[in-house]
């Protein structure tokens, strides 16, 4: 028997299959209840909670963070002995800008707090906190581009120095972007390979600039879900944007003024019958 599941499986084969359709449907019946709006959101204990409801029929140590050292190929996680201390550093990384999200997700995978399930329970944890700045996503692009974001989380961690390849995040934030943002970068696992060069190909893998993030605004992730939702409704009144995204109005009429500061939009035609123009997004989302 494969050890630690509760299905009593000895093929590690059929209990992948087991454990994919299995925290799937975990996933589905957990976006329905609504306790992924009761979690805490920035905590590794609401990640404890989500894994230990994806997991919880699957494994005996659902939801625990692990007491064994585990590795993956090539990849080594943290020591037990440092595990602790790792994942309390992570709650305290900031992640109010995109490109912060990134760089603390890269963190997560390198702690890998769990035995198995780390990506597929950070996938859900991810939307859920997303979700609390007002973005509008769902599972689709992680189940459609699961492997995308297991190796992008895996690159933004792989120094060869020798051979000018650096750790980048920019893989993992064009996933990022479409995730949020409905852009339509190319994700492709090949344009990740340390081998892979093409002129042509804005995701080469050999790039000379080692952090190669995508974000060139100053802009929070609550101000950034507020200029999508203007972006696709131009027309949108400050009471719909607090609907939308769960913030009083009061709380969107401060990130307005923040954005206009900025000059990021402005109004045209009128403050009572005219509408907002986004004056930066074609630039922030690659054209």
């Amino acid at each position: 028997m494969v050890p630690g599941n509760r299905l009593e499986l000895t093929s590690a084969a059929d209990l992948d299959r087991e454990e994919e359709r299995i925290s799937k449907k975990r996933a589905l019946a957990l976006f329905d209840t609504g306790l992924r709006d009761k979690l805490n959101a920035s905590t590794v204990v609401s990640l404890q909670t989500i894994h230990k409801y994806l997991f919880d029929e699957i494994y005996y140590f659902a939801g625990k963070i692990r007491t064994v050292n585990i590795a993956k190929g090539n990849s080594r996680f943290a020591p037990v002995m440092y595990l602790e201390v790792a994942l309390e550093n992570i709650d305290k990384m900031p992640q109010s800008t995109f490109n912060e999200i990134a760089e603390k997700y890269v963190e997560m995978n390198i702690a890998h707090p769990f035995r198995e399930g780390n990506t597929r329970a950070t996938a859900v944890f991810m939307i859920k906190y997303m979700k609390t700045f007002g973005f509008r996503i769902n599972n689709d692009a992680f189940r459609e581009n699961s492997w995308y974001f297991r190796n992008a989380l895996v690159r933004a961690n792989y120094n060869d120095l020798q051979k000018g390849i650096h750790s980048t995040t920019k893989f993992l934030e064009l996933f990022f972007s479409n995730l949020l943002l409905s852009t339509k970068h190319e994700l492709k696992n090949r344009y990740m390979h340390v081998d892979f060069v093409d002129e042509n190909a804005s995701q080469s893998a050999k790039n000379e600039s080692p952090k190669c993030q995508i974000d060139t605004l100053k802009c929070t992730l609550e101000e950034l879900a507020v200029l999508d939702l203007i972006k696709k409704n131009p027309s949108i009144k400050q009471a719909e944007l607090a609907e939308q995204t769960g913030k009083s109005v009061r709380s969107i009429k401060r990130i307005i003024d923040s954005l206009k500061e900025k000059q990021y939009i402005r109004r045209v035609d009128g403050k009572r019958y005219g509408k907002w123009e986004v004056l930066v997004w074609d630039n922030y989302v690659g054209g």
